[in-house]
């Protein structure tokens, strides 16, 4: 079994100072703050959730009170998302290619190409930290959010600090892998060209479907490398790369702990139906698909939801708002056994990573993928 003293002897950069915090030096299977993440906002929530079916009644009506009714519950949901998302080819072998290499402090930065569809490349950076010593390491999936510096800001290499979770996370003992989104793969097309080049190519699938493909291509790329522990696969994301996060999660169970900040779980918290997401199809009335549902198919693996929100609903994309999601799927998770290892954080600092959000950020992917 991989475990914490291993992992922090053997790590580099600030793992390898004499001065950690306390919650790296304790062995306990969870978070400190896990209870206060799973308490409902102090001020009433007047949200509209939108369509919300109730997830433990079967389609007959009747309650759902055992693990075995739910995983049946559970098969049924996931059909029906990924119905609606639409199909993917098969995705292909793992190649990657080197591009470049350089080494900032505590980590080595490689950038490189890889096909994340049959005949069609992209790129991506994985960082390792150095030296990685002989234990395994944590793989976590890093994607980045709404910016033409694209993997570039989150692998370090530009823009803004914050948001350089790849990097960051290298340098604290992951190895991390950054894809790139395909919506930048063509930097002449914006979104909306993308978006339709993508449909024109496969009919019947959604934007959000290839970012789910591309993000389990990531997952691929991880668990093919010798140094990355295949038990301890994560994810975290920002904004558009929080909406990846959820939807990694959701559908690939090779994540174990994921961390989504302010991706906006509600559907009309953001803008989940534009076409490189969901489409306007997620707004007709007769729509019966949300996502209380992809927060109940990750139990009982760890979810985290970071939240900005202080003020009237748009300020932020996610808030207090955001609790009925999460209440809704804590009632799923508790089938498996206490504790229930979801949460909503809500620093209210905006649409933005403070250093708070980030160090609780750190802590929970730290706690689930090296215990």
């Amino acid at each position: 079994m991989y475990n914490r003293r291993q992992f922090l002897k053997g790590s580099s950069g600030l793992l390898a100072c004499l001065l950690v915090p306390a919650w790296r030096a304790n062995a306990s299977p969870d978070v400190s703050w896990l209870a206060e993440a799973q308490k409902p906002p102090a001020a009433p929530i007047v949200a509209e959730t939108g369509y919300f079916e109730p997830l433990l009644v079967t389609e007959n009506g009747k309650s759902i009170s055992t693990l075995a009714q739910w995983e049946e519950r559970r098969a049924a949901i996931r059909k029906r998302w990924l119905d609606f998302l639409g199909p993917m080819p098969e995705r292909p072998e793992v190649k990657l290619t080197k591009l470049q290499e350089d080494r900032p402090e505590g980590c080595r930065r490689i950038r490189v190409r890889y096909e994340n569809e049959a005949g069609i490349e992209d790129e991506g950076y994985l960082l390792r930290p150095d030296p990685i010593g002989d234990e395994p390491r944590p793989g976590v999936v890093v994607l980045h959010s709404t910016t033409t510096d694209t993997i570039d800001e989150v692998a370090g290499v530009k823009g803004r600090d914050s948001r350089a979770l790849g990097l960051k996370f290298a340098q604290e003992g992951f190895v991390a892998f950054c894809p790139r989104c395909f919506l930048w793969r063509d930097p002449a097309l914006i979104y909306d060209e993308a978006a339709a080049r993508f449909i024109e190519q496969h009919p019947g699938t959604l934007g959000m479907r290839k970012m789910l493909n591309d993000a389990q291509c990531a997952v691929d790329v991880l668990v093919s490398l010798p140094e990355v522990d295949t038990r301890r696969i994560g994810a975290v994301g920002h904004s558009l790369g929080a909406k990846e996060t959820l939807y990694l999660a959701a559908f690939d169970e090779r994540v174990q702990a994921a961390v989504a900040s302010e991706g906006g779980i509600g559907l009309g918290h953001t803008n989940w139906h534009d076409p490189w997401y969901l489409g306007e199809g997620i707004r007709a009335p007769e729509f019966k698909l949300n996502h209380h549902q992809l927060l109940a198919l990750i139990a009982p693996r760890a979810f985290l939801i970071l939240a900005g929100e202080s003020g009237p609903p748009g300020t932020s994309a996610d808030g207090d708002r955001t609790w009925p999601f999460v209440e809704a799927a804590l009632p799923v998770y508790r089938l498996y056994g206490e504790p229930a290892r979801i949460g909503l954080y809500n620093h209210r600092q905006g649409h933005s990573i403070p250093d708070e959000a980030y160090r609780r950020m750190l802590e929970w992917l730290w706690t689930y993928l090296t215990v």
